[in-house]
C-alpha cells in the first residue's frame, strides 16, 4: 500500500506563502490523478487542488489564482506551493490520489497555520 509524507506546513502571517510536499513510496504521482485535501478543525476534508496524469491543473475557487500544485515524477513527490495566505486556509493538509480512485492510505498531513 503506498505511503505519503506531507511537509512543509507551519504558522505563517497572512499575506505569507508556504510550500506544501507530499512524497510517496513508491512510483505514482504522474500514474494517477493526485490531489491536495485540506481538513479545518470541526469541518470535512475538502478538495483543494488536482493535477491529472495530463499535467492539467484545477482548483477549488476558494484557492484559485493563490495556490499551485505541482509534482517532480522523479521524485515521485507533489507539491502545493501557497501564496496570499488567508486565516481561513488554516487547516491540516494533505495528499492522495484523486478521488475518482479509492484512495490510499491517508498521511500524517502537515499543519498550516495562518495568523498574526
Amino acid at each position: 500500500q503506498v505511503q505519503f509524507v506531507e511537509s512543509g506546513g507551519g504558522l505563517v502571517q497572512p499575506g505569507g506563502s508556504l510550500t506544501l510536499s507530499c512524497a510517496a513510496s513508491e512510483s505514482i504521482v504522474s500514474h494517477y490523478h493526485m490531489a491536495w485535501y485540506r481538513q479545518a478543525p470541526g469541518r470535512q476534508r475538502d478538495l483543494v487542488a488536482r493535477i491529472f496524469q495530463s499535467g492539467s491543473t484545477n482548483y477549488a475557487d476558494f484557492v484559485k489564482g493563490r495556490f499551485t500544485i505541482s509534482r517532480d515524477n522523479a521524485k515521485n513527490t507533489l507539491y502545493l506551493r501557497m501564496t496570499s495566505l488567508k486565516p481561513e486556509d488554516t487547516a491540516v493538509y494533505y495528499c492522495n490520489r484523486d478521488l475518482t480512485y479509492p484512495p490510499f492510505n491517508w498521511g500524517q498531513g502537515t499543519q498550516v497555520t495562518v495568523s498574526s
